[in-house]
């Protein structure tokens, strides 16, 4: 038995990653390190702010307080180990550590799928029902979606994850990517896996294409709703309200689609290693960004924050 347990579970996996092109990485490894601070920094003051404003005490911001926390994990899940990868000659990860990473990058990309649908539902609320919008999207309800987000991807991380784990992989050890990913801890079992495909691509329908199914029924209707808006400064506030999160779902899902859509050819996987790259690494940096520039609540919040921190620094100064 020691012995089969051994053949099927490897000490270590080798992540092949970028490792075909050599050159590349220290340029690789100084743009993720880049991309991963800049990204902390932004999702950190997004949920900074957030706390802290009493005028962002609302469920857009408490949704995106919930994304912000999101995307610092799920790049933290995945990043600093491909920065040793990228920075040493060894291309490494140990057997826990990579169930540790596909579980969690598993988890919280499902979440971020529902928290998605979540945050379209309430922009629906908001302007198509807006004098029972406080009434609609109330604390309980706010709290309750959000929990159900997390549980969610959760439950659906649980379930194929440990079906993946549970695969014997007869000494197969070699990943070619730069994260441990379910479907390519699949390619590696030397057995059937008809059923963790069936329930991959349940899961998949559940959590990626019911969301997705969900935000475009939402913008139908703000749609309408927004046409039906007389003037055109109204038309404006409504687009205003939903273009942040207009352009979050489009980068998220965008990549997504175009990284599985691929044709099949030799090139397309490592095609697709750098649209994974993308949206592991500058998606979540993005997201910050887009909320803060195109978002005036953000700017103000951000500046009333600053101005009240330097005049308490300026008064215990002058106490002192």
């Amino acid at each position: 038995m020691m012995g089969i347990a051994n053949v099927s579970s490897p000490e270590v996996f080798v992540l092949l990653g970028f490792s075909a092109r050599p050159s590349l990485e220290p340029i690789l490894f100084i743009v993720v390190s880049g991309f991963y601070v800049a990204s902390i920094l932004g999702n950190g003051i997004i949920i900074l702010v957030s706390c802290m404003d009493v005028h962002l005490h609302t469920p857009m911001y408490f949704f995106l307080g919930n994304l912000s926390f999101l995307d610092i994990s799920f790049t933290t899940s995945i990043v600093p180990q491909l920065l040793v990868n990228l920075w040493g000659p060894q291309k490494t990860i140990s057997y826990g550590g990579c169930v540790v990473q596909f579980y969690i990058s598993h988890w919280l990309g499902a979440t971020e799928c529902v928290l998605l649908a979540v945050m379209s539902y309430d922009r629906y609320a908001a302007i198509c029902r807006p004098l029972h919008y406080t009434v609609i999207m109330h604390p309980q309800l706010c709290l309750s979606l959000a929990l159900a987000s997390w549980l969610g991807g959760l439950t659906t991380s649980m379930v194929g994850s440990t079906l993946t784990m549970l695969l014997p992989l007869c000494g197969n050890n070699r990943i070619d990517h730069f994260f441990c990913e379910m479907p390519l801890i699949m390619q590696l079992a030397c057995v059937d896996t008809s059923l963790n495909e069936v329930e991959m691509y349940v899961a998949s329908f559940i959590f990626v294409v019911l969301p997705l199914g969900l935000i475009l029924v939402s913008y139908s209707h703000i749609a309408k709703a927004v046409m039906k808006i007389g003037s055109a400064e109204g038309r404006r506030k409504a687009f205003n309200t939903c273009s942040s999160h207009v352009a979050v779902v489009a980068l998220f899902y965008g990549s997504i689609l175009f990284m599985y859509l691929q044709p099949a050819k030799s090139n397309s996987h490592e095609q697709g290693k750098f649209i994974a790259l993308f949206y592991t690494v500058v998606t979540p940096m993005l997201n910050p960004l887009i909320y803060t520039l195109r978002n005036k609540d953000v700017k103000k919040a951000l500046g009333r924050i600053t101005l009240e921190n330097c005049c308490g620094f300026v008064g215990s100064r002058r106490h002192i």
